[in-house]
C-alpha cells in the first residue's frame, strides 16, 4: 500500500465528471487500499478517486459516530438519493466542512440531513446504506467529487468570497498542485 498525492482545487480531474468503474481487478483493489491509507494519513473521513488523480466513480469513507458505531467502506459506481435541503443559513459550527483537495480550510455548507447510498463493493456486489447526519454529509461530499464538484463550489456569500481569497493567496485554482499526507506541511 502507498500514500498517494492528493490533488488540490484547480486540477482538471477534480472538475470533470468521473467515468464508471468497469473493471474489478487487482489494480482496483490496490487503488482502494491506497486510497484508505491516504485518507487515514491525511487524516480525513472520505476520499474520492478524482482526488488522487483517478477519474473513476468510487470513493472510500471511514468515520465513527458518538455512539462508537464505525462506518468504513468503499462505494463504487454509487447512486445517491437525498432528503430535501432546508432553505436556511448553515450553522457556522455544526455544518462546517473541510476537503482534502482544499486543505486546511473549513466553511459552513447546508446539506441534506438524510441520504440513501446505493453502490457496489470491490466484488461487484450491490449494497445500500441509509444515512443521516454526518454520515449523510460525508456521502454527499464524496459523491459531489465524482460529478466534478467540490464543496467550495457550493458555498454561498460570504463564504464563497472567503474561499476564493484563500485560493488566490495560496496560488490554487490551476493544474499541477498536490500534497502528500504525512510528508507535506500545509502552510497558511
Amino acid at each position: 500500500m502507498a500514500v498517494l498525492p492528493i490533488r488540490i482545487w484547480g486540477e482538471t480531474v477534480l472538475h470533470t465528471p468521473a467515468a464508471p468503474v468497469t473493471v474489478f481487478d487487482d489494480k482496483l483493489r490496490t487503488l482502494v487500499a491506497d486510497m484508505f491509507e491516504t485518507m487515514d494519513a491525511a487524516p480525513g473521513v472520505g476520499l474520492a478517486a478524482p482526488q488522487v488523480g483517478v477519474a473513476q466513480r468510487l470513493f472510500v469513507y471511514g468515520w465513527s459516530d458518538d455512539e462508537a458505531a464505525e462506518y468504513r467502506g468503499v462505494a463504487i459506481n454509487p447512486v445517491l438519493w437525498l432528503s430535501p435541503v432546508l432553505a436556511e443559513e448553515p450553522d457556522e459550527e455544526a455544518e462546517q466542512e473541510g476537503c482534502l483537495s482544499f486543505p486546511g480550510e473549513r466553511f459552513p455548507l447546508k446539506r441534506a440531513d438524510q441520504a440513501i447510498l446505493a453502490a457496489v463493493d470491490l466484488d461487484g456486489e450491490p449494497f445500500e446504506i441509509r444515512a443521516k447526519g454526518w454520515l449523510a454529509r460525508i456521502f454527499q461530499h464524496e459523491y459531489d467529487h465524482l460529478d466534478g464538484t467540490l464543496y467550495i463550489d457550493r458555498l454561498y456569500p460570504p463564504y464563497d468570497a472567503d474561499a476564493a481569497k484563500v485560493a488566490r493567496k495560496r496560488g490554487w485554482g490551476k493544474p499541477g498542485r498536490s500534497w502528500l499526507p504525512g510528508m507535506d506541511r500545509l502552510e497558511g
